[in-house]
């Protein structure tokens, strides 16, 4: 079995794999730059950074892939979506991938400055609005995908409908970290993948060794939904954070920088989220995708795509 060519705009990666942009800070310069470097489109978590922060990382990114795609996750939730868009567009970033809510304005910015935009969705109903406004392909995020979920519905059960309603490359997410669940959904129609919980345990990502053991040391059962103050459910992983959520006794934000256009103050994301980046998971949000439980080892980018080459042959 073989790769299917994905093109994006004008790019196209010797693998159809997208590493999945993590917030806040979790896939930065050294990670999106190594899976560049292996020949997959690298893409750094935009949400939550300054100007000259993102501008610093996708400078370093390129530095360490300087022939490889580069690219930049942005949620539409964040207040400062506009700037953070054009600030990457400043930069010549190669694409920006755009979930967690839907801007029309995104497109008309892209055409602009010729820089292809990709649009994350769960329906072929907004596949379909995304690609008359000019998106170059979508992500069909499935349930079982981590962070911020758009839909309840399994990414093989959406994956067909959203392949039937557009001609534009669709990339596959949700679940999927290793070889074989590449090939399934390449069978099922998929010009690509997206994944990003397999990414979290590699050497360049920029987490916490504590972050990392949480996912190590997890089983299915720890793998569990809340409701974010963004307005969406998020997949995460168990831990005393989470069970004071469920208990509706999360810390309310003592000092609120109104990172996002609407949030519900039940508790501070952006605290929560740097809490687990940087080691303190009890009173951290540590997101994750549903398989995360399968994933028992940390590799270099370059080894995990070795793998995931050879077991995409194999299947």
């Amino acid at each position: 079995m073989k790769f299917p060519t994905l093109t994006i705009g004008k790019f196209t990666p010797k693998y159809p794999i997208i590493q999945g942009g993590m917030a806040v800070r979790v896939s930065t310069a050294p990670l999106a730059g190594a899976v560049a470097a292996a020949g997959g489109i690298g893409v750094i978590g935009a949400t939550g950074m300054e100007e000259q922060e993102l501008r610093d990382e996708i400078r370093e990114a390129r530095r360490i892939a300087p022939n490889g795609i580069i690219g930049i996750n942005i949620m539409y939730a964040a207040k400062e979506f506009s700037k953070i868009v054009h600030t990457a567009m400043e930069e010549k970033i190669d694409m920006i991938f755009t979930g967690a809510g839907f801007s029309r304005d995104i497109f008309g910015w892209g055409k602009e400055s010729n820089t292809p935009i990709v649009s994350i969705v769960s329906s072929a109903k907004v596949a379909k609005l995304a690609e008359k406004l000019g998106a170059a392909a979508v992500v069909a995020e499935g349930t079982e995908a981590g962070g911020h979920l758009g839909t309840d519905r399994s990414i093989k059960d959406i994956l067909p409908e959203i392949r039937k309603a557009v001609k534009i490359p669709v990339i596959a997410a949700g679940g999927i970290i290793d070889g074989k669940g590449i090939a399934e959904v390449i069978r099922m129609g998929a010009d690509g993948v997206q994944m990003a919980t397999r990414f979290v345990l590699s050497v360049e990502c920029a987490v916490s060794d504590a972050f990392k053991k949480h996912y190590l040391n997890s089983s299915a059962e720890d793998v569990v939904e809340i409701l974010s103050p963004v307005g969406l459910p998020g997949r995460a992983l168990k831990n005393n954070l989470v069970s004071r959520i469920f208990s509706n006794d999360a810390p309310k934000p003592k000092k609120c920088v109104s990172c996002l256009k609407h949030c519900s103050k039940s508790f501070c994301i952006m605290k929560a989220l740097t809490n687990s980046r940087d080691g303190n998971i009890d009173e951290g949000l540590v997101f994750c995708g549903q398989n995360v439980h399968k994933i028992k080892d940390i590799l270099p980018v370059k080894a995990i795509f070795d793998r995931l080459i050879t077991e995409f042959q194999q299947a």
